[in-house]
């Protein structure tokens, strides 16, 4: 609760107006039932019209008043929701930019999509319907005990007879709303990622002719869905009839025995006439108090959620201090280590040298680590042991951000977002002109392509560019890496999934540009490393060959000599 408070720190001042508001509120509303006894009891009974009158400008003047504020009570309330969810949700995307990439590797992205939508979402109730409506229906309430103590302590006592049973059955509501809650939330998480998961991957679903057993799966979920709604509903439907039975039987306790007292002249008609209404201004915020509790607890449960997100540890540390203002240098591994869990090692103490303006390649077969080795290069994960530098600096020394500037990377699996062609180059950055794309895509031998899509540039692209072949998509790719205009070069099986004769357009172009800075290729195809001034064979994780390819080749029974000669004799 006291990290729920401290969102509303920024915006204190209407927090504290809804208070106040909440507090003036409370006893304002239970004067209009106080002035129809005093007007029955005083004026109607005595024929007093002047008084009548009177009384009557004055109950007006006093729902005037308990009207405006609630206005401004319930739109502070909601304003109040609106903003800290707003700011929450920045926050938490914020801290999921942050993250390692090993949270998304073991957090399906429903799961999150869940923490930063519905969730957060769940926490405005806290706010516009939790802790200052509780608070005013409990001073309600109490305001409401007191005057009909002091209106008849007598017929309040009568009345208050049902009170145990009224408690009883709002604490049985609440427990059990509370566990339907949780199942709703947790269901919502697992269909949230079930359907992220299918849409994605649709074409597999179709290609392998899945669809119906997808189906069952998903009817599955959507049943303990339902099921974890339906009993929510169950408790509802139980809970609101029992309140309404407690309140006639209070109404009819106070009838009969407010019908004894005013014969016996121990209950005034005033009373009779203001009890009904102090009964439904008594009961209508108990029953709500258990709904409002549970709401309470619903956004507590998915704070709670929210902050575990928040405070998820797995960050990549920025407590680098150096400004990488040019990446020059080397770029160096020493005895590096890695393992993405506990000690199932991916890298196994891995030394080798990227010399500063030459071209390194690495290769080795499936599950080596060659796509690893990038992964830490751009500090997407942590190392357990070892050193990468890059002109002499170890890399944890750079600022994160400036170190990721310096570096481009053009990965096999290419990544576009909803947009148009020269946004997804850009990544809507105002740094780099129109003109500036252009002439990239020129020099990529993408300018042409990109000229013949409708609207050329300004071509919308589809969620991950689903509208434009796997060799489009690697050229775009491409593009983007070289308007940033790294100091490192990165090329991640960048050609593979690109035609022969696209590979001819692009070759050019990569030689030109790695001629001009430190680059990394990683390859299944040795023809896109045939320029490379030195290589390094792993497997599983080690380095088990690494100089010059005539060094290499010169090996009696190398693995760079095996693969080479098995490429160029099937060719």
């Amino acid at each position: 609760m006291g990290k729920i408070l401290a969102l509303a720190r920024p915006h204190r001042r209407m927090f504290a107006a809804a208070a106040t508001m909440a507090v003036v509120a409370a006893p304002l509303s239970t004067l209009r039932p106080y002035l129809i006894k005093v007007m029955v009891d005083d004026h109607i009974a005595q024929h007093d019209l002047a008084g009548m009158a009177r009384i009557g400008l004055l109950l007006g003047g006093v729902l005037l008043l308990e009207v405006t504020l609630q206005y401004f009570f319930l739109f502070s309330t909601n304003w109040l929701g609106q903003v800290i969810v707003r700011d929450l949700r920045v926050r938490v995307f914020s801290h999921l930019t942050s993250l390692h990439l090993s949270y998304f590797d073991r957090t399906p992205i429903g799961i999150s999509t869940t923490r930063t939508i519905n969730d957060i979402s769940t926490i405005n109730s806290i706010f516009s319907e939790g802790i200052i409506t509780i608070v005013a229906d409990i001073l309600t309430v109490v305001a409401v005990l007191v005057l009909m103590l002091l209106t008849s302590w007598k017929l309040t006592l009568v009345c208050l007879t049902v009170i145990p049973l009224l408690v009883l059955a709002s604490y049985i509501f609440k427990e059990n709303i509370k566990k339907a809650f949780q199942a709703v939330r947790a269901q919502t998480a697992v269909m949230n990622a079930f359907l992220q998961e299918r849409i994605s991957g649709m074409k597999i679903v179709q290609i392998f002719n899945v669809e119906r057993s997808e189906m069952e799966k998903f009817k599955t979920i959507n049943r303990a869905y339902t099921q974890a709604n339906i009993e929510g509903i169950f408790a509802y439907s139980v809970f609101y009839p029992i309140v309404e039975i407690l309140s006639a039987a209070s109404l009819g306790l106070m009838v009969w025995y407010g019908s004894l007292g005013v014969v016996r002249h121990d209950v005034t008609l005033g009373a009779m006439v203001a009890f009904p209404i102090y009964i439904s201004m008594l009961f209508r915020p108990i029953r709500l108090l258990a709904d409002k509790f549970n709401t309470l607890q619903m956004g507590m449960v998915a704070a709670e959620r929210v902050f575990d997100l928040i405070e998820d540890t797995s960050q990549v540390e920025k407590n680098g201090t150096h400004l990488a203002n040019r990446l020059t240098g080397d770029i160096r591994f020493d005895n590096v280590s890695f393992a993405y869990s506990d000690e199932n090692w991916v890298l196994k103490e891995v030394s080798f040298v990227a010399k500063a303006g030459k071209t390194l390649a690495i290769i080795g077969s499936t599950g080596s680590g060659k796509s690893t080795i990038i992964s830490l290069l751009h500090r997407f994960y942590n190392i357990q042991g070892g050193t990468i530098s890059i002109g002499g600096t170890d890399i944890r020394q750079y600022t994160l951000d400036s170190l990721r500037q310096g570096i481009a990377i053009v990965l096999q699996d290419v990544f576009l977002f909803s947009g148009t062609v020269l946004e997804n180059i850009t990544l809507r950055s105002t740094n780099i002109s129109r003109a500036k794309v252009i002439e990239a895509a020129q020099l990529i031998g993408a300018h042409e392509f990109i000229q013949k899509l409708p609207g050329g540039y300004d071509y919308e692209v589809m969620e991950r560019g689903a509208t434009l072949s796997m060799g489009q998509r690697q050229l775009i790719s491409f593009v983007r890496a070289l308007v940033f205009e790294p100091d490192v070069l990165i090329l991640d099986e960048a050609t593979s999934s690109v035609d022969p004769e696209t590979e001819s357009v692009i070759q050019f172009a990569i030689e030109r540009l790695i001629a001009q800075r430190t680059s990394i290729i990683i390859a299944h195809r040795l023809s896109t490393i045939r320029h490379a001034d030195q290589i390094v064979v792993l497997e599983r994780g080690e380095v088990k060959e690494f100089g010059s390819p005539e060094a290499l080749l010169a090996l009696p029974n190398g693995r760079y000599r095996e693969l080479h000669e098995m490429q160029f004799n099937i060719v």
